[in-house]
């Protein structure tokens, strides 16, 4: 080797000596990625272009990309030994692609693809061998299965590597490429990530039990094998996305300014006319915002979870942009149908059973005269604001008054808004506010002590979950009652009648004439429903609220979900990227978990507590 490449080894010998994370670029298109102490390395030889194989390389916590066997050989032998030295174990992984993908056809029906997977050395590498194999076989296929060949070492023509190090327990790796078009340089994008996730995911289980068989480290999940650190790409998409999120509040944008004259201008015409809502106007130009967010790049993440976190969160800021632009004209309904989803049956069916079983009785409301003005909201919110940011000074929420909101509370970012205009029964300010301050700013707060901004923006489609466990909230601490559970209900059946078409005054007849609410809680909730001309978000709340009674009901824990702003859908992501260490555990937990009632509450939950039962508690 050249003088140069033997100051390479010695750096490389130092940072592992030392036990440092290692990430050096070299050569053409070479590096050495190492971000703690493992006893495994994943490899890419060859000067071949191979867009998945090296995606299912980068993808790793420990890699090289490098171009010749000669230098590959130098350095896995070099982190070879110092890992197991540290380990008692080492175990390589060479990925690569084969020249074509030879049993593709014109038949009516869709393929097997070839993978071959070679192992070098005894005992553990068998372990390893059928893990690998097991996984690649069972994971979803949605477009063509694997049909794997195991050749021999001596057999395998892919195996130069395995041979040129036989005393390093090995798999080598190589698969079709049925990502490719046929067309030159054209891929199948989404068949290209599934194939890079299946076998990220297949070589992680590999190592997992190779390590398992020596006994050689301690694993919770094989995922613990994923990485630990963020590239700078991340980072700098992250801060990109979140400039973008932040240029802009959704809700504050569709919300009307004119509320009280509204109401006054819908009373003046016997509640047989819409009232006319006015908006913000919007202090951002849709166009730029959108090429802004499209400009920024998200291949070079080494990371396919965050990659399709981040992908997720662009079509729905998308989305969110394009409800912005089409405000007050007949295409926003559909864009939230498309942001928010119809309102599904059996959701529809849950509510109006809540409505058909707690019919109101004639009579004054229980509470009446015992109502707390806006003053008394404020202090509450403030002192409550003062005691999570006495037990973590991080949480830096702000609380501010404003007379362009209609009655209630909402959360901006870090702010608080509470309409000049709100007033409650005093029995539910603090089930208000542990739903607003505990819920929604803590969560905020927390996802901001991540790292990444995106976990207090808010992953795509967090809304559900935030309003169920917000609801939930309300419960733990007494609050929730009768009217609210109704209020919860009612807005899910205007939301999908509002979806089929029904108007306001339709929706506002519905709620008083055949649900019985007073004619301000009618207006309010219509008003909500039809703000920027139809937004079914109010459907979040009891949707949420089930899927979150359902978690709990199998057993899931909340933990995760204090992490930042997350969906259900994302609960596993979560704790796989809490396992690798990406995430931190919260840095502050809701102070409605210590409500003196809140431990026998959760439990009624976890035991399969339903939504009526809930107001009885």
């Amino acid at each position: 080797m050249s003088a140069a490449n033997d100051k390479l080894l010695a750096e490389f010998a130092k940072a592992l000596e030392a036990g440092e994370p290692i990430r050096r670029d070299f050569g053409r298109g070479e590096r050495l990625h190492i971000d703690r102490p493992l006893p495994f390395l994943v490899v890419h030889v060859g000067r071949r272009r191979e867009p998945a194989a090296l995606d299912v390389v980068t993808a790793n916590s420990s890699y090289l990309l490098v171009r010749n066997l000669g230098t590959a050989t130098a350095i896995i032998k070099l982190v070879a030994e110092a890992m197991t030295a540290r380990f008692g174990a080492f175990i390589l992984l060479d990925i690569g692609e084969l020249a074509r993908d030879l049993l593709a056809s014109d038949a009516d029906y869709l393929p097997p693809f070839e993978m071959s997977v070679s192992a070098s050395g005894n005992g553990p590498i068998k372990q390893a061998l059928l893990a690998f194999s097991a996984a690649v076989e069972q994971a979803e296929a949605k477009y063509r299965a694997p049909q794997i060949a195991r050749p021999k070492i001596a057999d395998d023509p892919a195996a130069k590597l395995a041979r040129q190090l036989p005393d390093l327990a090995s798999l080598t790796v190589r698969f079709a490429p049925i990502y490719r078009v046929p067309e030159p340089d054209a891929v199948y994008p989404e068949l290209l990530e599934r194939l890079v996730a299946n076998i990220v995911d297949a070589g992680l289980r590999a190592v997992a039990a190779f390590v398992d068989a020596t006994g050689s480290l301690a694993l919770s999940s094989h995922r613990a094998l994923g990485r630990r650190a963020f590239v700078d790409a991340v980072t700098r998409a992250d801060r990109a996305i979140d400039e973008v999120a932040q240029s802009f509040d959704f809700l504050l944008a569709v919300t009307p300014i004119n509320a009280l004259a509204a109401r006054a201008e819908f009373a003046e015409n016997g509640s047989e006319r819409a009232p006319r809502f006015l908006y913000r106007p919007l202090t951002i130009d849709i166009s730029r915002q959108k090429k802004a967010l499209f400009s920024v790049a998200l291949d070079h993440f080494e990371d396919p979870v965050l990659t399709t976190l981040y992908r997720e969160k662009q079509q729905e800021l998308d989305l969110q942009l394009s409800l912005l632009s089409a405000r007050e004209t007949p295409r926003y309904v559909e864009f939230g149908r498309a942001l928010y989803g119809p309102v599904e049956p059996s959701l529809l069916k849950a509510a109006r059973k809540i409505l058909d079983e707690t019919k109101p009785r004639r009579g004054k409301r229980k509470g009446d005269g015992d109502d707390a003005d806006v003053a008394f909201v404020e202090r509450r919110a403030r002192a409550m604001i003062k005691s999570y940011a006495g037990d973590y000074d991080g949480f830096s929420a702000s609380v501010e008054l404003r007379d362009d909101l209609p009655s209630g509370l909402m959360v901006s970012g870090g702010r608080l808004l509470i309409s000049s205009n709100t007033t409650m029964a005093r029995q539910r300010v603090e089930a208000l506010l542990s739903h607003e301050v505990g819920v929604h700013l803590l969560t905020y707060f927390n996802g901001s002590a991540q790292g990444l901004r995106l976990f207090r923006s808010g992953l795509a489609g967090y809304e559900g979950v935030q309003e169920g466990l917000a609801v939930l909230a309300e419960y733990l601490v007494g609050g929730m009652t009768i009217a609210r559970l109704r209020l919860i209900a009612a807005r899910v059946v205007a939301c999908a009648d509002m979806l089929d078409g029904a108007t306001f005054v339709d929706c506002y007849r519905l709620l008083v004439r055949d649900l019985g609410f007073s004619d301000a809680a009618a207006f309010n909730l219509a008003l909500r429903v039809y703000r920027g001309g139809g937004l079914p978000k109010d459907a979040v709340y009891l949707r949420g609220l089930l899927e979150v009674l359902a978690h709990l009901r199998a057993g899931g824990s909340l933990d995760p979900f204090w992490m930042g702003k997350i969906a259900a859908s994302h609960f596993g992501v979560m704790q796989e990227l809490g396992t690798r260490g990406l995430l931190k555990a919260p840095r502050l937990l809701p102070q409605f978990l210590s409500h003196p009632e809140a431990d026998k509450r959760l439990k009624a939950a976890y035991a399969g507590i339903t939504p009526l039962e809930m107001s009885a508690n």
